[in-house]
């Protein structure tokens, strides 16, 4: 099972999102191997249906996440990404 909190510091707010993928076809292991030499990407898998490609990506700021996430973006072979901000209810 997925835990979205996995590697959360104790005292320490992280902000986590999802960011779901679509590439050109045939891309998707290029586009993963590149997303996981980001360091702030936790984890990205292929899957099925509208979206090619799911990573999570976790950073010690909203800031840092909105630089990681057109960092994303600008991988290339990748034509469009919807980034989903994780709300942690505790």
């Amino acid at each position: 099972m997925l835990n979205l909190y996995e590697g959360i510091r104790e005292g320490k707010s992280m902000q986590l999102a999802f960011v779901f993928i679509n590439v050109e076809l045939g891309a998707e292991d290029d586009v993963l191997k590149t997303l996981k030499k980001i360091s702030n990407v936790k984890e990205a898998y292929a899957v099925y249906g509208v979206y090619d490609i799911v990573a999570k990506v976790e950073a010690e700021s909203m800031k840092m996440l909105k630089n990681i996430t057109w960092k994303i973006r600008k991988i290339d072979k990748i034509r469009s990404s919807m980034t989903m901000l994780v709300e942690k209810t505790e």
